[in-house]
């Protein structure tokens, strides 16, 4: 266990404090969820048990004991959840608040400066990846819900036909390849109007 605790201990953490809540936070995990840094909150009064907030792979834990200690309310956030992060640092240490996509907002006060940085650092390595995965899920969402009936004439017209984009053609195919995932479009079905899409571009 004291193993385990020194690499939590690198901005000056009360190791008892982070001891007894990472004893409580190992319970909470999920596969392959592993706890990355935890900060833990120094008030100018004399606290038994300290707030802590714990950054793990996959949320931020904001630990808050009641009860003198006896109890522990824990209130965590997706990583996916979570819409921005920050820290305002002032005389007695910093503040760092999350947000979350609904605008929900936490954050805790009294944090030492240099842990708070730490948090913030995590934070916003963590923000990136997550800034990629909603776009990515918004690129999805948005081809699928294009993904409506398609008609691709195959017969020569009498008329011009005015030659799709690029993107429109990319989009395109992008919408055949879901209609031959659902069952709907056969592959040579599939093969033959990729080949004359391809043919006007």
């Amino acid at each position: 266990m004291i193993n385990d605790l020194r690499k939590f201990l690198n901005e000056e953490q009360d190791p008892k404090a982070v001891e007894k809540i990472l004893g409580r936070i190992n319970s909470l995990l999920t596969t392959n969820e592993q706890v990355e840094y935890i900060a833990v909150q120094k008030k100018p009064a004399i606290t038994l048990s300290p707030d802590c907030i714990a950054l793990t792979n996959k949320r931020i834990i904001f630990c808050k004991p009641k009860n003198f200690g006896l109890s522990m309310d824990f209130q965590d956030y997706n990583w996916k959840d979570v819409y921005d992060c920050h820290i305002k640092e002032g005389i007695l240490g910093a503040t760092f608040t999350m947000v979350t996509v609904r605008n929900f907002r936490n954050m805790m006060d009294y944090l030492p400066k240099n842990q708070a940085r730490k948090l913030y650092q995590f934070a916003q390595e963590r923000e990136e990846e997550m800034r990629e995965y909603r776009r990515q899920k918004e690129l999805e969402d948005k081809r699928a819900a294009a993904g409506g009936g398609i008609i691709v004439n195959n017969s020569t017209p009498a008329t011009p036909v005015e030659v799709p984009k690029q993107e429109d053609s990319f989009a395109v195919l992008l919408k055949l390849k879901n209609l031959v995932e659902n069952g709907i479009l056969s592959q040579e079905e599939f093969e033959q109007k990729k080949n004359d899409i391809l043919a006007r571009v």
